[in-house]
């Protein structure tokens, strides 16, 4: 078992998530600038998760968050619908020319020694125009909620994001459910919203709610303000032993927090990374076995991982059986298009023990 506290009765939901959705503009591996066409997937941080969790490891999850009365909108809750995920939205009304919209990211997933691209179309988004009292959440987490979810995604769209963040932990710690938060740092975010000290400023204030921590070396140090090596300057990126000395200290700011994992990536080209994943837990420590991936679409691979790590954890497993799921599931999402899962239990459990990919006949 591992030792955190997972609600065991019934409930409606295992997991909740809240975050914004968005669509993503996915040319493939045309850079957009000379793109014709592009693959339309539905994302967003915290939702993907959720739409892991339930489309591969079948449990009952659901997504608060902002959705738009137009054709994109559409679009969003037909996939959301698809994934299985229960959605509560806060409903906005389009003006049928400005918005408010659902957030577009352009992403192409470039190719060898070119690396992928990723900007963004922000503007009017009606998630971040999501606050405190938008959402009721007395009654969503009287229902029965067994793990609540958010991210740094959403805390970077507006300073009424993260204090919704802070009220719905908040309820949920009331409610007896678990709390994660996906560090997630994005320079580009917190950029336009008053750079790193406003991060530093706003995820520590999340993170004093949070009892797991999703987050790398640069997700700490730059978004927690946390003292490391130079991110830029390691060499050895697989090395786990630069994380767990940061876990340190991150715990002696935060001692909240109960467990701490990451996926370690070393990225030789776009399409050829070396992965593992680590997992600290209750002061000890965990670490996956490192395979070779031939990546087809990196995005997403991150919260994988977290899926499969949950799963576990909620399903009694082990840490090491936990982190070994979240380390498989991670790598079997960047081997299709798109950030949502199209894994199967079986084959992340076959994975998740060594596995290989031959041929099943």
């Amino acid at each position: 078992m591992s030792g955190l506290s997972i609600r065991s009765d019934a409930c409606e939901l295992d997991f909740l998530s809240l975050g914004a959705l968005v669509h993503r503009l996915d040319p493939g591996v045309v850079p957009f600038r000379k793109a014709r066409s592009f693959e339309i997937h539905v994302s967003g941080g915290e939702y993907n998760v959720a739409a892991n969790l339930s489309d591969c490891f079948g449990l009952k999850t659901g997504i608060a968050t902002a959705m738009v009365d137009y054709g994109i909108g559409e679009l969003v809750q037909a996939r959301v619908r698809e994934m299985g995920v229960t959605p509560y939205y806060k409903w906005f009304k389009n003006d049928g020319v400005r918005g408010p919209n659902i957030a577009t990211v352009y992403s192409d997933r470039a190719h060898g020694i070119r690396g992928p691209v990723v900007f963004y179309n922000r503007a009017n988004e009606a998630g971040a125009m999501l606050k405190p009292g938008d959402f009721d959440w007395k009654a969503i987490f009287s229902r029965g909620v067994r793990w609540f979810h958010s991210g740094g995604i959403f805390a970077a769209l507006s300073e009424t994001t993260s204090e919704l963040i802070i009220e719905a932990m908040q309820a949920a710690k009331a409610a007896g459910a678990l709390t994660s938060f996906d560090l997630n740092y994005r320079a580009k975010l917190w950029a336009s919203v008053g750079g790193i000290e406003r991060a530093q400023k706003t995820l520590g204030r999340i993170v004093q709610h949070v009892d797991c921590l999703i987050g790398n070396e640069e997700d700490m140090q730059k978004g927690l303000g946390v003292a490391g090596p130079d991110v830029q300057a390691t060499k050895h990126d697989l090395d786990p032993n630069t994380f767990f000395s940061m876990i340190e200290r991150t715990i002696a700011q935060f001692p909240n927090i109960k467990l701490v994992g990451t996926t370690l990536r070393e990225v030789h080209s776009t399409n050829r990374h070396d992965w593992a994943a680590v997992l600290w837990l209750n002061g000890k420590t965990f670490v996956s076995p490192t395979c070779q991936l031939d990546v087809l679409d990196r995005i997403g691979g991150g919260d994988g991982f977290a899926s499969g790590l949950i799963y576990g954890l909620q399903k009694g497993r082990s840490p090491e059986e936990s982190l070994r799921l979240g380390w498989a599931h991670g790598a079997l999402l960047t081997t299709y298009h798109g950030d949502t899962t199209m894994a199967r239990l079986d084959e992340v459990e076959t994975l998740a023990k060594g596995g290989s990919a031959r041929v099943q006949r």
